[in-house]
């Protein structure tokens, strides 16, 4: 079952500054075992993932693996239907026959779900030990952020037990050490607790297991997979039973796990056995020092505080002192910091996929879900990396990028099954086998926009870099979207404007004569993303200094696009028309990309506008049962940083971290919306929650750099180090009080800076590469600095 894939090698030339260590421990921990998945602590190595339980006398670690997929390739994902047909289509809407034409789009323009597929959790690794069972004493559970490596210590009759868990990236292990103050005293059964229909054996110190995925809900199809548990011991015996070996009287107890699946190409158990020994050869020493270079090398790229470290209280009680109204900052700056280390966990440039919904991990419940463990391209995928730029972590967007590319592919064949256009196309949902038809219904699967969304990632990531030969291998990629749209758009002869359509405003609907419809032509998402990818493409082509004709053509459709519009409430309209909303509380304002994560609305070049979308914000916030999920929470806190408003700013964050994340931090979708049974982990809560909070401290999308944009006012004493700006910077600053005291931004690229400070002229000092310097004042506290590539510039105030 393999798979031949477009694979886009990306180059990351970021020049990384300051990458001490943290200057105190970054962790969170718990004294007690944990007794819920919720509970439990993740690590992972972009890969392969565990979440550690580290119970007393049964621990469970639940193992998984990025490619552990049901599905297959579906040549019969997309209905024919072609361009004649599509004008046809799209003619009936402008006539304004808009029943009629969302009856027929729902019924042609739908994909198929044959074999979808989704991401499914392998089972536990199971340790069940077998100890005196005298009064345990002075327990901690501990996740170190900056070491990425999971620990569990405790007393027992005298004896001091320690467990480390962590995922190796260059080893590419999972690797447990058991360990004790005394010898002989672990004592302890190894064995597996599989969700998937295994084979499992023994021989000699080693478990193996392999099987097929087998997940009908889907669809048929899975991947073939096997895996290996090897049991390394100091001391002590190792009895083989069945499906289990029994450690017996060792001093010391090492576990080195793989596991592979056939979806990437090669012979899976050949690489398990190979990487399994090598590991094993290495000794837990050097597989400890190899993981902790790596892992703290994009980790400590950034510090963060916000306030008094309060380090002596568990994390799940801080967490019920805040729920009560204690202000604890520190707590906030642990959450962005693990957002990062998620990020770092989940997606590394050796991995063969990005973060799915539920990033590496797998809580076997999404999975269940209708809307299953995939790739979402209506916000969820594009949320899973909105904190890799901004949080020094570039690199972890090359999964990312890398399935642009096969969805690009992929995309081509859609584009031209379905409309008869050129260039590519992806919709709502996504997998692993390179579905980028429109959904099954069309109410929320008919978003032809959502594959050019993500692929304004890498342009995004241009801008953060200035790095052109990654340009140059991702311009075609945004070229192809743009021709797609540049084919696909029809103009309005009502109107003139050139509009996409019939599609939908993700995955919301509208009132027209009594009944609720999904479909428009051109909703507002989708006017703000084909500008956004027609502006990429046309830069990017004319800082390569190619396809003279097509950026013609690019700036004359870019020209012809319609306005953004102020509906009768005030509010941004979410459609052409000012159409009443369906559903008021809906989750989605997906027209406000205009305002984040683009900067197409601003308070200060467009302030009707931007006095618009906080009128949407305000009437959404407000309606009787908003439907506040962890990913929509965490948009309001990005939306509220570009509004500058800091005190709503601050209460999303109290907001996603008191109701909408657990024990544990993970973010949730809660009990309830969209028929879970219970709260299930989404990663981009985490991902898009920690880059809102990095957007209150910093601000690079328009063409400045701007300091503590939207800081409240618990926050006032403060700094970071790290965190990147496009344009190519890096910055370091500190505040007290609420004012910024001390500034340094470090060029990774040849260029400009521009520098917006605050309100306190006449106090500050200037000093380039620590000589004194005086540059070029603009309008509106705006400096003027040219910047080569390692170059500092500090900022200094009395």
């Amino acid at each position: 079952m393999k798979k031949k894939w477009l694979c886009l090698v990306f180059s990351f030339g970021l020049l990384v500054q300051g990458l001490s260590a943290q200057e105190s421990p970054v962790k969170m921990w718990y004294d007690k075992p944990s007794d819920d998945w919720m509970k439990s602590l993740p690590i992972g190595n972009g890969r392969l993932s565990g979440m550690v339980f580290g119970g007393i006398e049964k621990d469970n670690i639940a193992f998984n693996e990025i490619t552990l997929w049901s599905g297959q390739p579906d040549p019969e994902q997309e209905k024919p239907f072609g361009k004649e047909a599509w004008r046809d289509i799209q003619q009936m809407f402008l006539d304004g026959k808009l029943e009629e034409g969302n009856a027929l789009a729902s019924e042609k323009l739908v994909g198929v779900r044959n074999s979808f597929g989704t991401h499914v959790p392998f089972g536990d690794i199971e340790l069940t030990f077998r100890q005196s069972g005298g009064a345990t004493e002075s327990y901690i559970r501990s996740l170190d952020l900056a070491r990425g490596v999971a620990s569990v210590t405790y007393q027992q009759d005298g004896v001091t037990y320690a467990r480390e868990y962590f995922c190796s990236n260059p080893a590419n292990v999972l690797v447990v050490r058991l360990s004790a103050s005394e010898k002989g005293k672990q004592n302890l059964e190894v064995g597996l607790n599989p969700l998937r229909k295994s084979v499992v054996t023994t021989e000699g110190d080693a478990i193996s297991f392999s099987g097929q995925v087998d997940f009908p809900t889907f669809g048929p199809g899975g991947v073939n997979f096997y895996g290996k548990v090897k049991v390394l011991t100091e001391g002590g015996i190792i009895r083989q039973n069945k499906e289990s070996l029994s450690v017996e009287n060792a001093d010391e107890v090492v576990l080195i796990a793989d596991l592979r699946t056939d979806f990437v190409p090669g012979d899976m158990k050949e690489v398990v056995l190979s990487t399994v020994e090598n590991a094993g050869k290495k000794g837990v020493e050097t597989l400890m020092q190899e993981h902790e270079a790596d892992f703290g090398r994009l980790f400590n790229r950034v510090s963060l505080s916000l306030g008094t470290a309060k380090n002596d209280i568990a994390t799940d009680e801080r967490l019920k002192l805040l729920k009560e109204g204690n202000n604890d900052p520190d707590l906030i700056a642990l959450f962005c910091q693990y957002g990062r280390y998620l990020l770092i966990s989940a997606s590394r440039e050796n991995s063969p996929l990005p973060a799915n919904l539920q990033g590496i991990w797998n809580d076997n419940l999404a999975c269940n879900m209708e809307w299953s463990c995939d790739y979402h391209l209506d916000i969820n995928t594009q949320q899973n990396y909105w904190a890799a730029n901004v949080g020094n972590l570039g690199e972890c967007n090359v999964p990312l990028f890398n399935y642009i590319g096969t969805l690009a592919e992929a995309g081509a064949k859609t584009a031209k099954t379905v409309y008869g256009c050129e260039g590519w196309v992806a919709h709502t949902m996504a997998n692993v086998w390179g579905f980028t038809a429109p959904g099954w219904g069309t109410g929320w699967g008919l978003h032809p926009t959502g594959g050019a969304w993500l692929a304004t990632h890498l342009w995004d990531y241009y801008r953060f870099t200035n790095d052109e030969v990654f340009l140059l291998r991702a311009y075609p990629i945004l070229k192809q979207s743009a021709l797609f749209f540049l084919d696909y758009m029809i103009e309005d002869s009502n109107s003139g404007y050139l509009v996409t359509g019939p599609s939908t405003s993700p995955e919301n609907a509208f009132l027209w004569n009594g009944k609720q419809l999904p479909l428009s032509m051109m909703p507002t998402c989708d006017r703000v993303i084909v500008y956004e990818i027609l502006n990429a493409c046309q830069s990017a082509a004319e800082l390569l200094q190619v396809d003279e004709e097509l950026r013609g053509r690019v700036i004359d459709a870019i020209d012809r696009l319609p306005p953004f519009k102020i509906g009768k409430y005030g509010q941004l309209q979410e459609w052409q028309e000012d159409y009443e909303e369906a559903v008021p509380n809906h989750r989605h304002t997906s027209h406000l990309l205009a305002l984040y994560p683009y900067a197409q609305i601003t308070p200060e070049e467009t302030p009707e506008w931007t006095k618009a979308a906080a009128v949407t914000i305000d009437r959404r916030l407000n309606a009787a049962d908003w439907e506040d999920v962890e990913w929509s929470r965490a948009n309001m806190i990005n939306f509220f940083a570009r509004l500058k408003d800091s005190k709503k700013a601050s209460e999303s964050v109290l907001g996603l971290i008191n109701d909408l994340s657990r024990e544990n931090m993970l973010t949730i979708s809660p009990k309830g919306i969209a028929g879970a049974p219970t709260d299930i982990f989404v990663f981009d809560g985490n991902e898009a929650g920690a880059a809102g909070i990095m957007e209150m401290l910093l601000q690079s999308h328009e063409e400045y750099v701007e300091l503590l944009p939207c800081l409240p006012e618990e926050w006032n004493t403060g700094s970071y180090k790290g965190l990147c700006a496009r344009g190519g910077f890096q910055v370091d600053l500190s505040w007290n009080d609420g004012t910024v005291k001390h500034a340094q931004i470090t060029a990774t690229t040849d260029n400009t800076l521009k520098l917006k400070l605050p309100d306190r002229t006449g106090h500050e000092k200037y000093y380039k590469n620590k000589k004194i310097f005086d540059p070029i004042t603009l309008p509106y506290g705006i400096v003027r600095v040219d910047m080569q590539k390692g170059d500092i510039f500090e900022v200094a105030y009395d």
